[in-house]
């Protein structure tokens, strides 16, 4: 029976009117599953409401936040419920076994606590009955709410003592990524799969030859391969699946140090807004609770990681102002990502605009007049020095072409063999799964329909997985996305001997020659003079060397035609039209101010923009009459004049491309032999 001191005399009629509240609740599906005892003392207090005098048919029992943890009341429906109900008066008493089934939170302890005082509302535990309305007993409420959320606090520290302890011995057992396992004796291993083991050492491969994220997943997608994972939630949890690799993947395998064959733990930390949202930042090295390099096996050493970690943050868009380089793009700019300006020592961007159908380079350091509305630093044509600083690295890199075809040929032979082996490896688990299905589907019990009938699905949509596998795999093979063609073959030993021609070559990818530039050079320095640009160059090893090019000079200026084929067009204007003026420059070898070969367009341009006399303009000052005027002196209309110039009886000359004529005036002490001009008389 109840046994707290004073209790029966704090219950009133007005209390047993109303409802009384039995809250139950235990912290962990595991406690509901095994720690039963503590469910059933729980529901024990029923038999101390009906002491106080309830009826039984007055107690709720509210057990919906079984397995909820009572350090917050967000996710807690029940006790959602409970403070509804004494908030609006429904509830005479609350009863708990402890106030820590109730909370473990201070605020959400003292907010019922108020409620409870406000509305009148009694609370029961297992040591007494309170009123929260009398100092004394809401004193000690208030106690014990602080006990319940020291308590947790204690358990909290003395569980994550011990985690933190197998944490810095490396002997935590923690989620592996896809790729590694842990074998019998709970030691870290690469997973016994060689097509899992395969995929990986493919992707770290490819990223090390393509140094993009971005690169791999094209990659990927375009042989066709699959990615490794694991499903995390649900039915199918920790088995591994197969899906098209995606770039947020990438980025989690290279940022892994466990594929480095370390452990680590506390990369990652947590912090809780106001709103409840939890928000996890990455750490700092020195920050990380554990880092123990060559704990386990890796796929890569704890060196490549490191490189990849600095390639990746090298091609990120977002790491701030002192980032030197970023990645090669697809641009024309040989030198984008490593220029830097001389004037004020910041990275120089790019600037592209069009001439004659391609596109031009423009550098410029304009960082500073972006922040502070200042004149942009520098602008420096880059058409010229990209040609030159290219030319400079063709002849660096030309007593090295031989070894380097070698083993461009050697790195895509092995890439094509692994792709290869991925999709052998992709048919082979397909065929796994078909025979896994079909010998289930046989072992059944054929009456036992509800089981064959899916059993016989589950067959079905296997075969058609392998069906898809081999037919994947045939179209690369037929293909040769898995191998090197007779063409591939054959540009790689042009490397050998050719190399100006592959360099020049308009098929060879610009993002290649930037790669090339970048394996040779640190960065670049330019400095602009009124007629000179000068360019530092420094190359990894601590060399340097220095280029200098004439000012290019204005676009007016390299458009401009020059004087002697300005002179020629003035000379050959006294006898020939434009096009003929075109045929006879091309075929002395000359080509207008921008490389074109002349047409009588270009050439009545330069008559305008030199403002040279026209053919039209010589003729008539030679006294050579019009069309009209002839007519007129004759006395004949203008048919009769072209007549009679075909037949050569008046004389003429062409002015211009469109067979227009300008004609002899006429000699007035001899007039012409007119012929009769109409239709022949008939015949008798």
């Amino acid at each position: 029976m109840f046994t707290g001191t004073a209790g029966p005399s704090k219950v009133t009629a007005a209390h047993l009117q109303r409802r009384a509240l039995l809250y139950v609740r235990q912290s962990s599906l595991k406690q509901v599953l095994h720690n039963t005892e503590s469910a059933i003392r729980q529901c024990d207090l029923r038999g101390k409401a009906i002491a106080l005098g309830w009826a039984a048919d007055q107690i709720t029992v509210i057990d919906i936040d079984q397995g909820q943890s009572g350090a917050s009341a967000a996710d807690r429906e029940g006790f959602g419920q409970l403070v509804a109900d004494v908030s609006l008066g429904r509830a005479g008493i609350v009863l708990g076994l402890e106030c820590s089934r109730l909370a473990r939170n201070s605020a959400d302890w003292h907010q019922l606590l108020e409620l409870c005082a406000m509305t009148g509302t009694l609370i029961c535990d297992e040591d007494g009955l309170y009123d929260p309305r009398t100092f004394n007993d809401r004193l000690l409420l208030g106690m014990k709410g602080q006990m319940s959320e020291a308590e947790l606090h204690f358990i909290k520290v003395r569980l994550r003592g011990g985690q933190l302890s197998k944490a810095r011995r490396g002997e935590l057992i923690m989620p592996l990524p896809v790729g590694l396992v842990y074998d019998g004796a709970h030691h870290v291993i690469l997973d016994p799969d060689t097509a899992v083991r395969g995929a990986l050492a493919h992707l770290f491969t490819t990223f090390e030859a393509t140094g993009s994220a971005t690169a791999c997943v094209k990659a990927f997608r375009t042989a066709g391969l699959l990615f490794p994972w694991r499903h995390l939630k649900g039915p199918h949890k920790g088995e591994l699946d197969w899906k098209p690799l995606a770039h947020h993947a990438v980025l989690r395998v290279l940022h892994n140090p466990r594929y480095a064959g370390a452990f680590t733990y506390g990369r990652h930390g947590q912090r809780t807004l106001p709103g409840g949202k939890t928000v996890t930042t990455q750490l700092p090295r020195e920050q990380w609770v554990s880092f123990i390099p060559g704990a386990h096996p890796g796929y890569i050493t704890l060196d490549q990681y490191e490189a990849n970690l600095a390639r990746l943050q090298a091609n990120s868009a977002a790491h701030g102002l002192e980032r030197r380089s970023g990645p090669p793009r697809e641009g024309p700019a040989l030198l984008q990502g490593i220029i830097v300006c001389g004037r004020c020592g910041l990275k120089m961007t790019v600037r592209y605009h069009h001439r004659r159908g391609t596109e031009v380079p423009t550098y410029m350091c304009q960082r500073d007049g972006i922040e502070n509305g200042r004149p942009v630093c520098a602008t420096i044509p880059g058409q010229d020095l990209d040609r030159a600083i290219g030319q400079l690295l063709i002849d660096t890199l030309t007593p090295l072409t031989v070894e380097a075809a070698l083993q461009v040929s050697a790195e895509l032979e092995h890439r094509a063999a692994d792709a290869d082996r991925l999709r052998a490896a992709h048919v082979e688990r397909a065929h796994y799964l078909a025979d896994l299905a079909r010998r289930r589907y046989l072992a059944v019990d054929p009456a036992n329909r509800l089981v064959a009938d899916t059993l016989e699905a589950d067959w079905n949509t296997a075969l058609r997985a392998l069906n898809q596998a081999q037919e994947s795999y045939e179209k690369a093979r037929h293909e040769g996305t898995g191998h090197l063609t007779d063409a591939q073959k054959a540009r790689i030993n042009q490397l050998v001997t050719d190399l100006p021609a592959l360099w020049n070559d308009p098929d060879t990818p610009q993002r290649e020659r930037k790669r090339i530039a970048r394996l040779l050079l640190t960065d670049v320095t330019l400095t602009r003079t009124s007629d000179t640009i000068t360019a530092h160059l420094r190359f990894p090893g601590g060399d340097h060397t220095t280029l200098t090019l004439p000012t290019p000079k204005p676009i007016g200026e390299q458009r401009k035609t020059p004087a002697n084929i300005v002179a020629a067009v003035d000379d050959l204007l006294d006898d020939h039209t434009s096009g003929e003026i075109a045929d006879i420059l091309n075929r002395r070898g000359l080509t207008s101010s921008t490389g074109e070969s002349f047409h009588r367009h270009i050439v009545d341009h330069i008559i305008r923009a030199h403002r040279l006399r026209s053919r039209r303009q010589r003729l008539r000052e030679a006294g050579m009459l019009t069309l009209a005027e002839t007519a007129a002196a004759h006395g004949v209309c203008n048919d009769t004049i072209k007549a009679w110039r075909r037949a050569g009886i008046v004389g003429g000359q062409r002015y211009n491309d469109k067979g227009e004529y300008l004609y002899t005036p006429p000699d007035t002490d001899e007039p012409p032999d007119r012929p009769k001009i109409g239709r022949p008389p008939k015949s008798s």
